[in-house]
Formats: C-alpha cells, structure tokens, sequence
C-alpha cells in the first residue's frame, strides 16, 4: 500500500463528522442510527445521502449551496473520502458528513424514514452483465434505499453511461413512485431550478470529452 494511503487513513481518525466502520466495525454499537439530526448536526433539518462519493465533490458542493440541508457522502474507499473530510474540516462547513462503509450496510447506520434523499453521481457503471447485482441501482440496492428513506423519499441518478441509465429506468419501472424528471441531455434540456454548477472532476472530464450527462429523479411512494 502507497505510503500516502497510510499516511490519509491516519488523518482520516483524527477528522470531525468522518466516520469509518469498515468490517467487522460496521456491527459495532456506533449509535448513530436514528440519530444524525441530533448528534451530528445538532439540527432537524432533512438528511441526503451521496452514495459512492468518491472524492466527496459533490457532498461538499450541495453542502455550499443548500446550507438548510445536511449531506453524507458514504463510500468504502478511504484514500478518497480524506479529501472530502479534510475540506469539510479546514472550511468548517458543518452541514456535511462523510461515512466510510459498504452501502449493502446502510440498514446499519440509517433507521426508517431517517433519509429524505440520495444521489448516485457517476457510479461505475458495471457494464458486464456478470456484474449486474453490483450496479447501485439494481433491485437489491433500490430495497436498501427504500428502507431508510422517508415517505415520498427521493432518489436522484446522474450518469454519463447511458446503458445504466437505461437500466436504471427499467428497475425503477416496477417500483411504487413517481418518476418526476427525466433527461438524456442535462446541459441541453436543464431542468428548472438545477444547479448545474457543482460537477465532480469525472463530470467535467466527460463535458470535455462532449459526453452527454443523463439525470433522473425517482419519488418514492
């Protein structure tokens, strides 16, 4: 393991509102289940998931621009989460969080109805159909979400792959909702309101690349 791997995972333990239960931690009794609102941002204001945020550009961008809400960004990668915890701690921005597990463990760590939203910004795509029960939006992960969002809960995908998109829009066809936006082109056809202006780096690799940017947003019901 590279040497500034090490040296991040150690940062990582010393940092505020970052918090790591890889396995057999996740069983551990962490006391954050159903309790979010009150031990970490000290505020009733509704709570959205990033999953597999990678870097954390976009947990820390809707964190900026929506202060009234609280954002975690989850991911299992740890090199990549240091740099989303070290800019929500050198800027003090206390309306985001970051949690290093699996998103199979959500259950774990979020209780019924806890979630008001999550996004899915630029998953691997897994396009191998060997790979298919790895996709983030596969029937498997969308039981997940449900679990912890609220009623009328929403999920939002944004993707460059048009295949998962697709898929995507396939699997979401078979759930209780409402599919409440739909755009194969989002730089074309901007919904109202859509804050285009906060991209992570692989967003902006495939604008310059010419790559069109597909976004959905799910209401559960």
């Amino acid at each position: 393991m590279a040497k500034h791997k090490l040296q991040r995972f150690e940062e990582l333990k010393t940092m505020e509102r970052v918090f790591q239960f890889p396995y057999p931690l996740v069983h551990t009794e962490h006391g954050l289940k159903g309790a979010w609102r009150a031990k970490v941002f000290h505020n009733e204001n509704p709570l959205v998931l990033e999953l597999g945020c990678g870097r954390g550009e976009y947990t820390v961008g809707l964190s900026r621009s929506y202060p009234l809400l609280n954002f975690i960004g989850v991911d299992i990668k740890g090199a990549r989460l240091w740099r989303g915890g070290k800019t929500i701690n050198e800027d003090k921005i206390l309306n985001a969080a970051f949690l290093r597990v699996h998103i199979e463990w959500l259950p774990e760590f979020f209780d019924k109805q806890e979630v008001d939203e999550i996004w899915i910004t630029f998953p691997d795509p897994q396009p191998q159909m060997s790979r298919e029960n790895r996709r983030l939006t596969n029937p498997k992960f969308l039981t997940i979400y449900r679990s912890v969002l609220r009623e009328n809960g929403v999920l939002h995908l944004k993707t460059d792959s048009i295949g998962l998109f697709e898929y995507t829009l396939e699997q979401l066809a078979g759930e209780k909702g409402a599919l409440e936006l739909v755009t194969r082109d989002l730089y074309a056809d901007q919904p109202e309101g859509f804050d285009l202006s906060i991209q992570t780096t692989y967003e902006q690799i495939f604008l310059a690349k010419g790559k069109k940017i597909n976004y959905l947003r799910f209401r559960f019901s």
